[in-house]
């Protein structure tokens, strides 16, 4: 079956605002390399920024269902909580990474009231929400601290890959995360 305009329009803008940066990217670039014309970008989108939250919305989808599906191979709780940074290796390794698109969309939208933002917020919020379930379940004592500090850690090997100037961020990260979770049950 084929995939609505719509649908087609919001993967594929999904890959250009990643590529390019979402004010860098202008409806007349979107248009020239989906070839969806203008009209019909905004009969399904009011707006550039409506179309941003469509994609942000599926890159989340996409995003946590790969990170969370890869963390689950990986067996018990705690062993899922170590296995994110194996997976945040596989996408700094890939050739298309580009860093966060949820990092870079609160950056260039950064009033936290603003949807975009609040929408890239959200999606952090979920990421907390699944790995404190982990936490907790692998039996920290304070699973929203656990869940805070490996968070930090995430955030913090994504803009290091991102920038370039370290051999092995996931893998350094992986490392501290022992030092926090060494007090987890094994």
């Amino acid at each position: 079956m084929r995939p609505s305009k719509r649908g087609e329009l919001v993967q594929e803008a999904l890959r250009i605002f990643y590529r390019d940066g979402f004010h860098a990217t202008g409806m007349d670039l979107l248009s020239a390399e989906t070839g969806i014309s203008k009209t019909t970008m905004f009969k399904h989108f009011r707006s550039k920024e409506d179309l941003i939250l469509a994609v942000l919305r599926l890159r989340d989808e996409q995003f946590r269902n790969w990170l969370f599906r890869r963390m689950e191979q990986a067996g018990p709780p705690r062993a899922q909580l170590f296995a994110m940074f194996d997976a945040l290796g596989e996408w700094f390794g890939s050739p298309d990474f580009r860093s966060c698109m949820f990092i870079k969309a609160s950056s260039e939208y950064p009033d936290p009231a603003h949807p975009i933002h609040a929408q890239s917020a959200e999606h952090k919020r979920l990421l907390f929400t699944q790995v404190e379930k982990l936490a907790a379940q692998a039996g920290a004592k304070d699973p929203a601290q656990l869940a805070r500090g490996l968070l930090l850690l995430k955030e913090g090997a994504i803009v290091t890959a991102h920038l370039g100037h370290e051999a092995d961020p996931a893998g350094d990260a992986k490392m501290v995360a022992g030092t926090l979770m060494a007090d987890l049950p094994a």
